[in-house]
């Protein structure tokens, strides 16, 4: 498995500046050895995450928890970075759009911070390399924490003397604004999740899912093609392929074309202060990718996200924009929605209402099982409104309008069923590989 983008760098910088190492005290030196992991979570996949130099300390962790829930890090003191990621939501804020100081809507939705430490590359356009920068950027934005600049938040935390005491005992120095990030980073990648029902029925507990969720399964590695961009395995857990795509999801609200000639313009490539501004603040959000890059083929392309606790951490897709996981089905089974520069893998999928009903079965089956009451809420608030599918294009769908190509081969699920094969549906069960008798 690949290292995480940006795992390099960080550990140049960590060798180079010795940022959270060589100052801090001896007995909180960092470990490489894992914390206790769940099934879903390999230490090999921990290990290969978390740079060297990095891992979460329980001192860091306290101190990064403290800071993460603290409204003083914003320019008024109303807003932490909990305000958008709480950890009772599934480190969400369940809104489509996040709000920031003096109410300020950002034009992103927030994605969960759970797992977030094996992402390859943070935020929906993939704009910051690493967690410590994802730590950074909310802090200096005008409309998420407001804080105009790193000095004048290295003085104020400066000025609380419990962060005084905090800092030297942790770091072994006054703060600063690369300590505090490292500290948040440390608490951040303490929200691993692996627990769910999905885990105990690829463990081999055949009675974790229901018929329904099974076949949700099946046709999720099958005729839905879900595994195309959201393959689970063992060694990449979070259903993502990491990449970044145009699914259409913006492209009824936006002349792609006229904004990437305006965006060439105006994109100061590699300026990050100048792309985390325009990605939160302008029309030129919904050009995704296309902003950290400037490369055609990442027009309104954004990064796959996770499905585990996909459950619980809706509304979905980058803007916010679909209410419910039969929302989602709907967007893909019409092949998106048709732009200059969609996906080549977007395309109808003929699925019915009964397979799409075992699919939203199925990714609630994503939800670690320490959120099970909230998983039971959301499953009833979205059945609630599986009437109202603004979405759905039945049409399309099945082929009757349009020309958005065939529908995925759908195999015979009595002759192989990838929900009674083994790990994530590519390892056989010992148990059903006949003996072979000698001779």
């Amino acid at each position: 498995m690949r290292l995480p983008s940006g795992v390099v760098t960080v550990l140049a910088v960590v060798l180079n500046s010795g940022v959270g190492l060589a100052a801090s005290p001896p007995s909180q030196q960092a470990s490489s050895t894992p914390p206790p992991l769940p099934p879903g979570v390999s230490a090999t996949l921990w290990r290969l995450s978390v740079p060297k130099g990095l891992e979460p300390t329980p001192e860091r962790v306290a101190l990064g928890e403290k800071l993460f829930r603290d409204k003083r890090l914003s320019v008024d003191n109303t807003v932490a970075c909990m305000t958008c990621h709480e950890p009772e939501l599934g480190f969400t804020d369940g809104k489509p759009l996040s709000e920031g100081v003096k109410q300020q809507k950002v034009t992103r939705n927030s994605p969960t911070v759970l797992n977030a430490l094996f992402n390859a590359t943070q935020f929906w356009d993939g704009r910051a390399g690493t967690l410590e920068d994802q730590a950074k950027l909310p802090i200096l934005n005008p409309r998420e924490m407001g804080m105009p600049d790193a000095d004048t938040v290295v003085k104020k935390v400066r000025g609380i003397p419990e962060y005084v005491t905090d800092f030297q005992k942790v770091f072994g120095r006054e703060p600063n604004f690369d300590d505090l990030a490292v500290a948040i980073a440390a608490f951040e990648r303490m929200q691993f999740s692996g627990d769910a029902r999905f885990d105990k029925f690829i463990m081999g507990d055949s009675k974790a899912l229901t018929a329904s969720e099974k076949n949700g399964w099946a046709l999720f590695n099958g005729k839905a093609r879900c595994n195309s961009c959201h393959a689970g395995n063992a060694v990449s857990p979070l259903f993502s392929d990491q990449k970044f795509h145009n699914i259409g999801v913006a492209a009824h609200k936006q002349d792609f074309v006229t904004l990437a000639r305006k965006g060439v313009r105006v994109v100061r490539t590699g300026d990050e202060k100048q792309i985390d501004e325009l990605a939160l603040n302008s029309e030129f959000s919904e050009l995704g990718r296309f902003l950290v890059t400037k490369q055609e083929n990442d027009v309104g392309s954004f990064k796959t996200p996770t499905l585990r606790n996909v459950g619980i951490t809706g509304p979905y897709m980058h803007d916010g924009s679909l209410a419910t996981l039969w929302d989602v089905m709907d967007h893909y089974n019409k092949g998106g929605v048709a732009n200059p520069f969609l996906d080549g893998g977007m395309q109808r999928l003929g699925l019915t209402e009964p397979e799409i009903d075992d699919l939203v079965a199925f990714l609630f089956t994503l939800t670690d099982t320490k959120f099970d009451k909230l998983n039971k809420e959301q499953l009833a608030k979205q059945r609630a409104r599986k009437n109202t599918r603004p979405e759905r294009d039945t049409a399309i769908a099945m082929g009757k309008k349009g020309n958005l190509g065939d529908l995925a081969p759908n195999p015979d699920l009595n002759a192989k069923n990838p929900a009674d094969l083994g790990f994530y549906g590519d390892v056989t069960p010992a148990s059903a590989v006949p003996a072979v008798k000698p001779r």
